[in-house]
């Protein structure tokens, strides 16, 4: 099931507030500002700041903080 559009589009990062950008296979939500990626499990966007993942480690294969 995919995320709803219009979820997708009030969502804005816990951090700085900016817009988040879906990633991949709706693995995660991405904020560029932050350069975090929030993880998406079982269809549920993880919007908890101490569960982002730096981008660098997601980019690596790292799904969990």
């Amino acid at each position: 099931m995919a995320l709803n559009n219009e979820l997708l589009q009030i969502l804005a990062c816990p951090k700085c507030k900016g817009s988040l950008e879906l990633l991949g296979q709706e693995e995660g939500l991405k904020c560029t500002a932050c350069a975090v990626v929030y993880p998406i499990r079982e269809e549920i966007p993880v919007m908890l700041i101490d569960e982002a993942v730096p981008v660098a480690r997601w980019d690596q294969g790292v799904r969990e903080v």
